[in-house]
């Protein structure tokens, strides 16, 4: 029987992660996964992916609708959708060997299979052909992951009706696609299929799409989706999804109980992710789960089970890559007495459409429902040098502070390269810094990261290139103003 310091069950951003870090800190590691190579969802048929795909139709819908502006004539665009696919399968591919690189130079023990812990400190691992090995280890972390979640009206054919996973592999562009959801997931790839040529229409439960961030943030995004050809249906209940002869008919009602019926080449169910948790725990062992189907764990991310641990997308708080591997490495050096952390109030959050959303901290909208009162800057792209010469001048940057301290609450980016602006923003929140210590610091000339120094300037009212407004604190709970 093998024996470990640390069995990692698990190979996405998490479980990698975390077994790098134990492997620096002298753990004899191990980590399974069933999968051929590692990265989990993230890397094989998520984040990576999916930006590839982003960034290769951004470039095909510049050459058709942008490049004329900029004295550049293309003639006769095509699309070949194999080689597109081909470059984002390398990129991943690329990825993902340099994980299984990056197991060997640490000494950590790759197992291929299905893992179970069957009693504390012991994993049975299921290899491909079925023979079972029995594992023993000091220390067991979850780090199973997420799967697509479903909706129970529909069934997901994996052809017609499809979830996110298959929605990158298309082989040919469908004519009319059909996406529930509006988050991150469906406003992403709908954007792809977009700019590729399909007719997409995106139908949402909640008001607005992309709701976690504020009203005005994401108006302008759905300006900006529209303007490039998707259509959104808000505060829409799907109700069914027939399929005929390889298309499907989506009936929905909305609001005011009109019945709708769309045909569409492609379903995609884009409705949010679960945690995966299927026989990694045997039953018998009484694992706890939050009220939210989560693993429970303390602060040091044990479990109810002696020396099991859990991290990522199993446990509470967002289903975020970055997340969990901040989790991975805190779980590990808690486990080794160190001082591991992870600040929940500064995960950035990232929508990569163009105009990309970012956003970390308070909204303003949270702070409303909380009572909280917040001074707010803003300050568009369109007066911005950089912004203009890039041609990239949609959206604002939008920072949130303490009224009475001036301390940095919360950030919102809309626009072209939100997700690399974001950081400085997520770097003051997390020393405890102020809007000021933001609009105060020197950013170099020209460039689109100066829209963030001018908008904590604005929380002051003094920022150099907007007339200046009058600004006070915006309490919560008082009455609309007049």
């Amino acid at each position: 029987m093998a024996s470990f310091d640390l069995i990692v069950l698990g190979g996405g951003p998490a479980g990698y992660t975390g077994a790098i870090r134990a492997a620096q800190l002298g753990l004899n590691t191990a980590i399974i996964d069933k999968g051929d190579v590692l990265g989990g969802t993230c890397l094989n048929i998520g984040c990576i992916p999916s930006k590839a795909l982003l960034l290769s139709s951004d470039h095909l819908h510049f050459a058709r609708h942008k490049a004329a502006r900029h004295g550049l004539i293309f003639e006769n665009v095509s699309l070949d959708l194999t080689q597109m696919m081909k470059r984002k399968d390398s990129v991943v591919r690329q990825l993902t060997q340099g994980l299984e690189f990056l197991m060997k130079k640490n000494k950590i023990t790759r197992l291929f299979g299905i893992g179970q812990v069957v009693a504390p400190g012991k994993v049975i691992l299921t290899k491909k052909d079925g023979s079972q090995e029995e594992l023993q280890g000091k220390h067991v972390v979850l780090a199973t992951g997420s799967v697509p979640a479903e909706l129970p009206n529909i069934l997901i054919d994996r052809q017609s009706v499809v979830t996110s996973d298959e929605a990158l592999s298309f082989a040919q562009v469908p004519s009319e696609l059909v996406v529930v959801g509006a988050g991150a997931i469906g406003l992403e790839l709908g954007s792809v299929w977009s700019r590729l040529g399909a007719k997409v229409t995106i139908i949402e439960f909640l008001p607005r799409i992309a709701a976690f961030f504020d009203p005005d943030v994401t108006q302008t995004l759905q300006k900006a989706l529209e303007a490039d050809g998707i259509k959104f249906l808000l505060e829409t209940t799907v109700t069914s999804v027939a399929l005929s002869n390889g298309k499907a008919t989506v009936e929905g009602m909305n609001k005011a109980k009109e019945k709708l019926q769309l045909g569409a080449d492609k379903v995609l169910i884009a409705v949010g992710r679960k945690p995966y948790l299927e026989g990694a725990v045997t039953k018998d062992l009484g694992l706890k789960l939050t009220d939210r189907g989560r693993v429970a764990v303390d602060e040091r991310y044990r479990t109810n089970v002696p020396e099991l641990y859990a991290i990522g997308d199993i446990i509470e708080g967002p289903m975020l890559a970055h997340k969990a591997e901040d989790e991975g490495v805190a779980c590990i050096e808690r486990m080794a007495g160190k001082a591991g952390h992870v600040n929940y109030d500064a995960i950035p959050n990232v929508i990569y459409t163009n105009p990309e959303v970012a956003g970390v901290g308070l909204t303003e909208d949270l702070a409303r429902q909380k009572g909280i009162a917040v001074k707010i800057g803003k300050f568009p792209f369109v007066v911005n040098g950089r912004a203009l010469a890039n041609d990239q001048s949609q959206g604002f940057v939008k920072i949130l502070a303490d009224p009475r301290t001036d301390k940095l609450l919360g950030a919102q980016i809309i626009g072209f390269g939100a997700s690399e602006l974001l950081p400085e923003a997520v770097t003051v929140l997390e020393f405890g810094g102020s809007a000021e210590d933001v609009g105060k610091t020197v950013h170099a000339h020209p460039t689109m990261s100066e829209a963030v120094k001018e908008a904590a300037l604005a929380v002051s009212n003094q920022a150099f290139s907007i007339p200046p407004v009058p600004q006070g604190p915006r309490p919560a709970a008082v009455a609309p103003e007049r």
